[in-house]
């Protein structure tokens, strides 16, 4: 009795139109589950309350069991997480602002100075003249 090899033969990476799906699906949740880890281990370094050995923990835990790990952070401190990084977002736009300003080299004082050099040579009106004063206060 002869018998018959019913295997495929294996036509390499682009020889199958459903391996190359599957190769896709599976490097997007690896990537993503990598944008995940960075954005958990960012938030343990950014969060002054959470004391040095409960980040040990949980950098621990992330390193032996990471995906239940992930998850069980992004469930139990997810909300935190955001507001953390809302936090850090102002902050770094403050810094910003004022890094700016002072390169800048222009305070209110010079501004309102400015504006009232316009005023009295007649390029503005009284009521301009409030506004960039109440703007180089704000």
């Amino acid at each position: 009795m002869r018998f018959i090899d019913a295997a495929v033969e294996y036509q390499g990476f682009w020889g199958s139109f459903g391996d190359l799906i599957w190769w896709f699906l599976w490097a997007f949740i690896f990537v993503s589950y990598l944008f995940a880890l960075f954005a958990i281990i960012g938030d343990i370094f950014r969060d002054t309350k959470l004391g040095g050995g409960w980040k040990a923990v949980w950098i621990f835990f992330l390193i032996f069991f990471p995906i239940v790990t992930a998850l069980v952070y992004l469930i139990a401190r997810g909300r935190g997480m955001s507001e953390r990084q809302v936090a850090a977002a102002s902050h770094y736009k403050s810094a910003q602002d004022d890094y700016i300003r002072q390169v800048a080299g222009t305070s209110p004082t010079d501004q309102i100075a400015q504006a009232k050099g316009l005023l009295d040579s007649g390029a503005i009106s009284q009521a301009e003249f409030d506004a960039l004063k109440a703007k180089a206060l704000a």
